[in-house]
């Protein structure tokens, strides 16, 4: 009978260890699986860490060659290239597109640019640049939209000879601020009047109550007036033959009138002497 209660006892004991026992083996793989997770972790952050610092090494994937493409006569590709390789730099992952887009477009003669990278090295620029249709108050280029640019004061290097014998036979157009396209389209459908008789504007000028003014290339100043600029200009084109028979030198034609014009001669205009022509399209 005493065996028999000891024999119950023990049984009693080991039953009430088993839960404790359990409870270690339940413990057992939380404990290992979290420190491996925690290292798992940490070694994909190093190596995104390790990655991203590879990638933006420029020694490691540096742009090796950029590529120029477009029309250019006043823009030189490598003071171009020496921009971006100054000002954007960086590993081809790096390099900041949109930056380099802002930098070409930020040039007084490029009118537009479009920058892409090629895998795995290159980077490929092409440049819009301006035109230059006339000079615009002594300090700045007007385009064919009438828009400025600061095109006089930065020429880039290439042939500058070239450069500047371009711009000196550009047109000289004086205006107000913000008269800009009015005086370009002037100047437009006036030398497109003069054409014909082989006349060029040397200068045109808007004044500030938008009287127009043009010297000519052959040094004749003609007086338009706000009014009716391009049947006036008319009127001295049909004169012109008459007056380029005298042998004076023409100053001036005045072609604010009505009918009619005032030519001031160029030989003896100190004197005060001026010769008026009235209705002189009836009489050429």
């Amino acid at each position: 009978m005493l065996a028999k209660t000891e024999a119950a006892n023990k049984q009693t004991q080991v039953e009430l260890r088993r839960p404790e026992v359990e409870g270690v083996h339940q413990r057992t793989p939380f404990a290992v699986g979290f420190p491996v997770f925690v290292l798992v972790v940490l070694s994909i952050i190093y190596a995104s860490i390790f990655a991203y610092q590879w990638l933006q090494d420029e020694q490691r994937l540096p742009v090796q060659e950029i590529v120029f493409s477009g029309q250019m006569e006043m823009l030189s590709t490598s003071d171009l290239q020496d921009i971006v390789r100054q000002r954007a730099k960086g590993s081809f992952f790096a390099l900041d597109v949109d930056h380099v887009h802002r930098l070409m477009e930020a040039q007084p003669w490029v009118f537009t640019a479009s920058v892409r990278k090629r895998w795995p090295s290159k980077l490929y620029i092409h440049i819009v640049e301006q035109k230059a249709v006339a000079k615009w108050n002594d300090d700045l280029l007007l385009n064919r939209y009438g828009d400025t640019f600061d095109g006089l004061k930065i020429i880039q290097t290439g042939d500058k000879i070239s450069q500047q014998l371009a711009l000196e036979k550009l047109p000289q157009l004086f205006g107000p601020g913000g008269s800009e396209k009015t005086a370009l389209t002037g100047y437009t459908h006036m030398q497109r009047l003069l054409n014909a008789s082989g006349q060029r504007i040397a200068q045109l000028s808007l004044s500030e109550r938008f009287a127009w003014q043009a010297k000519l290339s052959n040094e004749i100043m003609l007086k338009l007036g706000r009014q009716e600029y391009i049947n006036r200009l008319q009127r001295y084109i049909d004169v012109y033959p008459l007056l380029a028979e005298d042998q004076k030198s023409v100053s001036y034609v005045d072609l604010r009138y009505d009918t009619g014009l005032a030519v001031g001669w160029g030989d003896i205009i100190d004197n005060g002497n001026k010769q008026t022509v009235d209705n002189v399209k009836n009489n050429s």
